[in-house]
């Protein structure tokens, strides 16, 4: 339609200068008109190439678009497996790393709590054998001195012997009979024991009875010496055996003690290394959580683009397809046009048309 305006109009404006220029009409009528359309022809061309040079600009943008949100979604993909993936270890590593630590925590503990009753067992201990040990020396002390006294007067003297000093043996062997009676068992016999409650119960009358002979007193003296002796000797024995006992069992305590102060101490020590670890996963179990939403949120926004891009460039291709098909049937009817145009036979029908002579 666009064509055959023309056309017409072509051909309006031909007669209209013919009317004017008859000379020119006769030599060649339709020559306006061949111009004419030679410049649409040319118009028409320069359009064809414009529009080309925009399309191709147009499928290289959508071309290269298509191509990187291709590629950015199949990154984003393999991104959220990988990353799904990683979520999994970690979250599986973070609850790992609990379950040990609360089990090294409980091991801690459990040592600590040995530990803490080891040391009150020794304390008790101690407190025990410091008691039994000043106890010890406090009778050895007394039997020393007993021992000492009498044996200044061993040989019938004790008729010499101050009453005081009677009396305090005799109040220091009973003492320590009485306070030491299980240690004693079985060390004093029946018939040492019937002669110190003898001697205890009256020890100025243990030696007044007056002698036959000077010696007569050996007997019983030497008896009570001896037993004081003995004793004695019992005491600081068995004071010797405390404090070897003592000693082993501090060597003892100090042995359990530093064993369970490395144990305490690696463990301790893995509890903070695996505590660490612990906060660093969950920190990593957290960014990628993180990461993974966010390239989500990035894929989906790809995916919307793309499939926009698709829609938007699929409808370029298709009205380019119709202007090149349009512009195509315009260039043809045009160079149509031109061809009946230029022609002899064109020629004289327009010469005999516009010819006034005809008229």
């Amino acid at each position: 339609m666009k064509i055959c305006l023309l056309l017409c109009g072509a051909l309006l404006v031909s007669a209209s200068a013919l009317s004017f220029d008859e000379n020119a009409a006769k030599n060649r009528p339709v020559s306006k008109v061949i111009t004419l359309l030679k410049d649409m022809l040319k118009q028409l061309e320069k359009e064809a190439a414009e529009d080309e040079e925009i399309y191709d600009k147009m499928a290289c943008w959508c071309e290269t678009n298509d191509k990187e949100k291709t590629k950015s979604i199949a990154d984003a993909e393999a991104k959220i497996e990988d990353l799904t993936t990683k979520i999994e270890e970690l979250t599986a590593a973070s609850a790992r790393l609990n379950t040990e630590i609360k089990n090294l925590e409980s091991e801690v503990a459990k040592n600590q709590e040995a530990l803490d009753k080891a040391t009150a067992i020794r304390e008790k201990q101690l407190a025990e054998f410091n008691a039994e040990e000043k106890d010890l020396l406090e009778s050895i002390s007394a039997l020393k001195a007993a021992v000492t006294v009498l044996s200044k007067h061993q040989g019938g003297a004790f008729l010499q012997l101050p009453q005081s000093h009677i009396l305090s043996v005799a109040a220091t062997l009973q003492h320590e009979m009485s306070s030491h009676s299980d240690l004693l068992r079985g060390i004093i016999t029946p018939s040492q024991k019937r002669a110190v409650a003898s001697f205890i119960q009256a020890p100025q009358d243990y030696f007044d009875a007056k002698p036959t002979f000077k010696q007569s007193y050996a007997p019983q003296s030497g008896e009570i010496f001896g037993i004081l002796t003995q004793m004695l000797e019992t005491f600081e024995a068995n004071l010797s055996q405390s404090q070897k006992e003592e000693m082993e069992n501090q060597k003892a305590y100090e042995d359990l003690k530093a064993a369970k102060e490395d144990e305490i101490a690696a463990g301790q020590e893995q509890i903070d290394k695996k505590t660490a670890e612990l906060a660093d996963t969950d920190e990593k179990n957290a960014q990628a959580k993180e990461d993974i939403e966010d390239t989500k949120k990035s894929l989906s926004a790809d995916e919307e683009f793309l499939m926009m891009l698709k829609e938007k460039c699929s409808m370029t291709d298709k009205e380019w397809e119709e202007r090149q098909k349009t512009r195509q049937l315009e260039m043809e009817a045009v160079s149509k046009a031109l061809a009946v145009l230029s022609g002899d036979d064109a020629h004289d029908l327009f010469t005999r048309t516009f010819n006034p002579a005809f008229l």
